[in-house]
């Protein structure tokens, strides 16, 4: 594993994402639209900064963060709630907790050779996506 994420990272697989858009109260139009989407991420990693693009043919989605600070996340595009974020590195993953109105809400991600893994949390669901660099 490297702690470097830079690139544009293209979706292979995307496993449970339906269930964990119901855990965030996503309606059912979205969820049916959302899950055949192919999703492009484009991370641009200075350091402990990250400027991220999320982006498909139905929405798009930013946060720029940087680890180990907490801030106000509006998931405006997504659930369109605010949450406290705070992204930190345990060994080469970063992970993220999102405090709101969600129990266990957040997000691990990590580079192994050429494939960037992404676990998303919110209540029991997990959802599993790798990405392929392009």
């Amino acid at each position: 594993m490297t702690r470097d994420q830079n690139g544009t990272w293209e979706m292979e697989s995307n496993d449970n994402f339906e269930g964990y858009m119901k855990a965030l109260d996503i309606d059912f139009a979205t969820r049916k639209i959302a899950l055949h989407l192919t999703q492009t991420k484009i991370i641009e990693q200075d350091g402990d900064k990250f400027k991220t693009q999320t982006k498909s043919t139905f929405r798009n989605y930013n946060v720029d963060f940087t680890v180990g600070v907490e801030f106000e996340e509006h998931t405006k595009g997504l659930d369109d709630r605010k949450v406290k974020t705070l992204v930190v590195w345990e060994g080469d993953a970063l992970v993220c907790v999102q405090k709101g109105e969600k129990e266990n809400r957040g997000w691990k991600q990590w580079v192994e050779g050429d494939k960037l893994y992404l676990e998303l949390t919110c209540g029991d669901q997990v959802c599993r996506q790798v990405f392929k660099k392009k």
